[in-house]
C-alpha cells in the first residue's frame, strides 16, 4: 500500500462517454495533498470525473495514477481502499443504526476489527452524530443523513477524500463545521470538493479546477482564481472569477 498512501492523483487523457454522448474529453490534471475545489455548470462533467477517480465508474480511456499505482482491474481494490467518497446520492441502511452504517463502511474499506470501534466513534463525533449513534438511520433528517454519509466517507481515514456537493441539506452551523472538516482533511489528504456554493471553498481550497463541456477551463491556485474576479469592495469575488472563466470560453 505504500505506493497509494499519501499520494497525488494524476489523470492523463481521461475521456468518458455515455453511449453517444461524450462527458469528458481528454482530461489531464493532478490532484495533490490539499483541498481542490471542482467547479462547473450542471452537466459539465464534474460528477463523472469524481466517479472515475473514486473508482465508481470503470475507466474507458486515458490513465489514472495514484502515487505509483496505475488504476486498472488488478489494482482497483488497492486504490479504492484509500478513497473516501461521498456522492450526491448515496444509500444508507435505513433499518440499521447510525453506528452500524459507519461500522459497515469501515469494514468495507478493509479496516481491522480491532480498529473499527474507535474509528467509528471518532467519525461520528467529528460530524456531530455521536448522540444519534443508536438511532435508526431511517429516522434521520436530510441534513443528518448527509452527515452520516460524510462519516462513512471519513471513517477509514482515507488519503483521498472525494465530496460531491457535500453541503446539500446542511444548515449554516453544520455547513461551517463541514468546511472545518474539509480544511483539516486537506492537511494530510488529497481532498476534491465539488460544489455550486462557491463560498464553501473560500477558506479551504488551495486549488481550483473549473470544468465545462467536458474539458478543463481553469486549473490553478485559489490565489490565481481570485485574481480573475477583480476586486469588489476590497475583497476578491469568487463568483466573478467563476463567471470570468466561463465567459473566456464563450468569447
Amino acid at each position: 500500500m505504500s505506493g497509494v498512501a499519501d499520494a497525488a492523483v494524476r489523470l492523463h487523457g481521461v475521456s468518458h462517454s455515455y453511449g453517444a454522448r461524450d462527458a469528458l474529453h481528454g482530461i489531464s490534471t493532478t490532484f495533490r495533498v490539499g483541498v481542490t475545489g471542482l467547479l462547473g455548470p450542471n452537466g459539465a462533467g464534474k460528477t463523472t470525473l469524481m466517479k472515475l477517480v473514486a473508482t465508481a465508474h470503470p475507466l474507458q480511456r486515458g490513465e489514472i495514477t495514484v502515487g505509483d499505482v496505475r488504476l486498472g482491474r488488478e489494482t482497483v481494490d488497492q486504490v479504492r481502499s484509500r478513497i473516501g467518497y461521498l456522492p450526491q446520492q448515496f444509500t444508507v441502511m435505513g433499518w440499521a443504526s447510525v453506528r452500524q452504517n459507519v461500522e459497515y463502511a469501515a469494514w468495507a474499506h478493509g479496516m481491522g476489527k480491532r480498529d473499527i470501534p474507535d474509528a467509528v466513534a471518532d467519525a461520528l463525533e467529528l460530524v456531530g452524530l455521536a448522540d444519534r449513534a443508536a438511532s435508526r438511520a431511517r429516522s434521520l433528517s436530510g441534513g443528518m443523513r448527509q452527515r452520516l454519509g460524510l462519516a462513512c466517507a471519513l471513517v477509514h481515514r482515507p488519503s483521498i477524500l472525494i465530496l460531491d456537493e457535500p453541503t446539500v441539506g446542511l444548515d449554516p452551523r453544520h455547513r461551517q463545521g463541514l468546511r472545518q472538516i474539509v480544511s483539516q482533511a486537506g492537511e494530510h489528504a488529497v481532498v476534491i470538493v465539488s460544489t455550486h456554493l462557491i463560498e464553501d471553498l473560500a477558506t479551504s481550497a488551495h486549488t481550483v479546477v473549473v470544468v465545462d463541456q467536458g474539458e478543463i477551463k481553469f486549473d490553478d491556485s485559489m490565489t490565481a482564481f481570485r485574481e480573475l474576479g477583480g476586486n469588489i469592495h476590497g475583497e476578491p469575488e469568487l463568483e466573478a472569477a467563476y463567471f470570468a472563466v466561463l465567459e473566456r470560453r464563450e468569447s
